[in-house]
């Protein structure tokens, strides 16, 4: 009779203790953090977020790998693709690393060219079988196939913008699928071309290009959730322009001042997103060193700005929402340290939690 007492205390401790484990695991998210591995950094990193305290614990170094300055992840989370923003990986070439995902540890897979140098974004597409990169010297754009275990195909297509004009030099930074397209912002350029899939290559669309105002510098883009309404963040004249879709085709409509009218320096904006339930649109500038906080008519997609926080740092790179929403977190790469908010889901504001330290950080990506 005791010993069945005894099991049944035991399975009943385990229940009680699995039941922990799985609420502790739900009071958390995993933070992967691209660098520049030039400050002392390593690679990519590994943080917890505390979703009751908004700290960032448990840091650790998930991979050795030189200037990882953009990750993402395959749909199915089981792939990280990694670009390194160099140059000598070949002659004039930066680097895309593969690494497999288990249990939030990271495996090497392979490295490859990207064909062009200082690789800075990696897309992939929501069925996870196309990759591309952009390489930011290199004026072009790598698009690699993915097998199923997510490894990346060699001998990518590349979509070279060098080619596309003589007098101003291309710098393409954003490359990101949308709606069946490839999209890609070149600052350079001033132009967010479009291209679709035919016959297993990109080719341009029957809308090849947005246009925004010369000498603006388009850097990333994001878009509503209906994919009707496109905001890209121009880095060179500090402003949001909003694109609207009218059939098939992207209009540009109104552009959004992000910094101060009375800020004196010089500044560039960097990153932008969309809160998850879409009201709010936030974007880093850099400089003025700020987050630039809009409310989003859902309808008309036209911006009213709420303010503006201070990053508690030194020029706002990449900066993530966390699944839930609660919390809006910006990687300050000269001032290396990564400074958690929390996002009042009713105003869009923003108020300090907590920081980390850690060398040059650009890229922050939730797993």
């Amino acid at each position: 009779m005791k010993s069945k007492v005894s099991l049944l205390i035991a399975i009943i401790g385990l229940i009680i203790l699995n039941s922990c484990k799985v609420e502790e695991s739900k009071n958390e998210e995993v933070l992967f953090v691209g660098t520049y591995t030039d400050n002392g950094s390593e690679g990519i990193y590994r943080f917890h977020l505390n979703l009751g305290t908004g700290e960032l614990t448990n840091q650790t170094l998930a991979a050795k790998i030189k200037s990882p300055s953009y990750i993402a992840f395959s749909p199915d989370k089981n792939s990280l693709y990694a670009v390194s923003e160099v140059n000598d990986y070949k002659k004039d070439d930066g680097s895309i690393t593969t690494f497999r995902v288990k249990d939030t540890s990271l495996v090497y897979v392979e490295e490859q060219s990207t064909h062009g140098a200082h690789p800075c974004f990696v897309g992939v597409s929501n069925d996870g079988k196309l990759v591309a990169a952009a390489n930011y010297t290199g004026g072009n754009v790598a698009v690699y196939n993915a097998l199923e275990n997510g490894n990346l195909k060699p001998s990518p297509q590349i979509i070279d913008h060098k080619v596309l004009d003589t007098t101003r030099k291309a710098h393409a930074h954003m490359s990101s699928f949308l709606n069946g397209e490839l999209i890609v912002s070149d600052l350079g350029l001033d132009r967010i071309k479009k291209y679709i899939l035919s016959n297993g290559k990109f080719i341009p669309s029957n809308q090849k290009e947005l246009v925004v105002a010369e000498g603006a510098g388009p850097r990333h883009f994001v878009s509503s959730s209906d994919e009707e309404f496109l905001y890209v963040i121009n880095e060179l004249n500090s402003t949001i322009t909003m694109f609207q879709k009218e059939e098939s085709k992207y209009y540009g409509k109104k552009t959004y001042d992000t910094v101060a009218s009375d800020f004196e320096g010089e500044s560039f904006c960097a990153d932008i997103h969309l809160s998850p339930d879409g009201k709010f649109l936030y974007g880093t500038n850099r400089g003025e060193n700020t987050v630039v906080i809009f409310k989003v008519d859902k309808t008309t997609g036209n911006l009213e700005l709420v303010g503006r926080e201070s990053v508690k740092g030194d020029w706002p790179r990449n900066f993530t929402i966390d699944p839930t929403g609660k919390y809006v977190l910006v990687a300050n790469q000269r001032s290396n340290n990564i400074v958690v908010f929390n996002r009042n889901a009713e105003n869009g504001t923003l108020s300090f939690v907590s920081q980390v330290d850690l060398p040059s950080p650009v890229c922050l990506k939730f797993y």
